[in-house]
């Protein structure tokens, strides 16, 4: 490339500046000298034209808002000119005098553009196609270029085709700007625009496997980059990519995983501030929740034996945090900060479900160790006495959570504790159908939208369920109208605009409070076995007339099937408007299974549906049973041809005899 006089271009630059703004004949005529510049054949006349277009971009403001002007200016400027002089200037070897100030020129241009073109004019290849070299071009440019390429590459990853331009760069355009993440946060924005709306393609797994193989080398190589710093932009960076880009995308098995864990417990054992507190408890949730095989080890696990373990440490951060921030959460509903604060506190009830999960998979490997696993304390390497007051603390914290909800909840649709559904008085209407008029709430979203109160539910109901105190689970207890009511709102078949699924987290938390009188007495006052028993028996119509019945919904099924089964063995008396249930499983067609290894869950959910109905008709009265003994008959063939498909072994083998048990009784 011939090397422009620059010395030459900026005396001209100033000369006309001296000229001031002019009027509009004047403006005309200094345009048009400018394009003539633009479209001359030599690179000198090119770039004088290049130094004046900026300056009078930059000194006219009436001109940066005539739209046709600005196109025109632009289409007159050769993009391989712009690239020859991006490439110059981004030499490593450059010896040439005004390389740095074509760089500057180049750059300078071509952001100027970027903000200045319409929207739809960003979007064409000639603008979009500089970006592999603006990228590459940070490498050697000055600090305050590097910071109008950012700017430049922030504005083109916002426009259609500009994510996507950028996304589907190599690794190799990516590692300049990679490089310089640490010093430059907006960076991270650029790869979060653009990975999550970039990738193209996904419908052919060859395509998905290539941008996510990019996307594990792309973080990989941002870990390395953030050695030494405290790391708290990174991790928020890689809590938002996990949880917002393409599910197909996410990396498998990543390599980096280790050394992120690392970063969270440095950055949590160093007097973190609330940006830091925010990164690494969002980080480590995200984790947790997208990698729950291999995360609770690397985020738990002790090296060696310590009186204060990481994971205790850890764990009392996160539960002091929720108690601090729990009791004035209500009143920042509507402020601004209040996703922020809620994403926060949904990841440490992420975290802690996580820990209790992993408490109790170590006390059960204690009580019942197995041959072919490794030792019970090669996860959990923590005092008896630390996991003591670890557990009052996480009990207290629970509690906590529950008056929240309580309040939350009451806030959103009644203004009174515990108000039945039917008390309400007067229809709203939305676009989402009709509902009963609520008292208030966040105005963007509803409580049964707010993805905190699904955690908050999870982490409640893994404690109350495995925990033998009474006291949370009445306390759990005086939530059943807002169990039944989000179970209700759960589901395909809903009107939950979401897409949150309340129902599992609420099935075993009722395995807890129902083990309470309170429990049962609040489950029957808020219809709670209609509710459940009529999913259940819709699961089981699907089972003999569906030929792909979903796992998830069989699951379902059987947890209902025994959180009735509490229901039933605590009452003494069966009431007769439960007895509908044995109608309904009488009816049933019992499908034909294929392969009997295929199908051990649906086996266990027809067994255990019968294990409720039998116990029904064994605690009825006298009166009753003999009105349903016709119904007792059909239910005790399909226990007998069940009977006949199962290995005399197992349990679900064991349970049907016990259900034939019942009813020849």
């Amino acid at each position: 490339m011939d090397i422009p006089d620059v010395s030459k271009s900026k005396l001209q630059v100033q000369h006309s500046d001296e000229g001031g703004s002019g009027d509009t004949t004047t403006s005309s005529i200094a345009i048009e000298k400018i394009q003539q510049h633009l479209k001359a054949k030599d690179d000198t006349s090119r770039f004088v034209g290049l130094a004046l277009l900026k300056s009078v971009l930059d000194n006219s403001p009436e001109l940066q808002s005539e739209k046709e002007v600005i196109v025109s200016l632009w289409d007159s400027i050769s993009p391989k000119f712009l690239d020859r002089l991006l490439r110059t200037g981004s030499h490593s070897g450059s010896e040439q005098k005004n390389s740095k100030d074509m760089l500057d020129l180049a750059i300078a241009v071509i952001h100027t553009f970027a903000v200045l073109l319409p929207d739809d004019a960003k979007q064409d290849a000639k603008l979009l196609d500089r970006i592999p070299k603006l990228a590459k071009a940070v490498l050697y440019s000055s600090k305050e270029t590097t910071q109008v390429i950012i700017e430049t590459l922030l504005t083109l990853v916002a426009v259609p085709g500009g994510a996507k331009s950028f996304a589907h760069l190599d690794i190799d355009d990516w590692t300049p700007l990679i490089e310089i993440a640490p010093e430059h946060a907006h960076v991270l924005t650029i790869f979060i625009w653009a990975w999550e709306r970039g990738p193209t393609g996904l419908e052919d797994e060859a395509a998905r496997e290539a941008m996510r193989t990019k996307i594990d080398q792309g973080i990989q190589s941002f870990v390395s980059s953030f050695i030494g710093t405290d790391a708290t932009s990174l991790l928020e960076f890689v809590s938002h990519v996990l949880r917002n880009i393409n599910e197909n995308l996410i990396p498998r098995n990543p390599k980096w995983l280790g050394s992120v864990a690392k970063l969270i417990r440095n950055l949590a054992t160093n007097r973190p501030t609330a940006a830091s507190r925010s990164a690494y408890t969002n980080c480590a949730g995200a984790l947790l929740l997208i990698y729950p095989e291999s995360t609770p080890q690397l985020l738990f696990l002790d090296d060696k034996d310590s009186s204060k373990p990481f994971s205790y440490l850890f764990i009392n951060l996160i539960l002091v945090d929720l108690r601090a921030t729990l009791p004035s959460l209500l009143e920042k509903l509507n402020d601004p900060e209040y996703p922020r604060i809620s994403q926060r506190l949904t990841s440490a009830l992420d975290i802690l479900t996580a820990f209790v999960g992993q408490l109790i998979s170590w006390m059960e490997e204690l009580d019942n160790p197995r041959p072919d696993a490794k030792s019970a304390d090669s996860w959990l390497k923590m005092p008896p006495d630390l996991i003591l007051k670890l557990s009052s603390s996480i009990a207290e914290t629970l509690s906590v959570v529950m008056e929240y909800l309580r309040d939350r909840w009451d806030a959103s649709v009644a203004g009174a504790q515990g108000l039945h559904p039917e008390a309400r008085t007067s229809n709203a209407h939305t676009d989402f159908g009709s509902h009963k008029t609520l008292a208030w709430d966040a105005k963007d979203e509803s409580a049964a939208t707010d993805a905190f109160i699904l955690s908050a539910i999870r982490a409640i109901a893994l404690w109350v369920r495995d925990d033998d105190g009474d006291v949370l689970r009445k306390e759990g207890a005086g939530l059943m109208d807002m169990f039944m009511e989000l179970y209700q709102s759960s589901g395909s078949n809903s009107s939950q605009p979401s897409g949150l699924d309340y129902r599992l987290p609420i099935l075993a938390a009722l395995e807890g409070v129902l083990r309470t009188s309170k429990g049962i007495e609040a489950f029957n006052s808020y219809d709670g076995w209609k509710i459940l028993s009529g999913d259940m028996l819709k699961i089981l119509e699907e089972s003999s007339t569906s030929t792909v019945l979903r796992e998830e919904d069989i699951i379902r099924g059987t947890r209902i099937a025994l959180v009735l089964q509490i229901v039933a063995e605590s009452e003494g008396t069966t009431p007769e408007d439960w007895m509908g249930v044995v109608t309904a499983v009488a009816a049933y067609d019992v499908p034909i299974i294929e392969g009997i290894a295929e199908n051990v869950s649906l086996l266990d959910f027809q067994a255990d549906v019968l294990q409720l109905v039998a116990t029904l008709l064994s605690n009825a009265n006298p009166g009753l049973r003999k009105r349903y003994v016709h119904s007792a008959t059909a239910i005790r063939g399909i226990a007998e041809q069940l009977r006949g498909r199962v290995d005399g072994e197992t349990d679900t083998a064991k349970e049907l005899e016990d259900v034939l048990s019942l009813l020849n009784g």
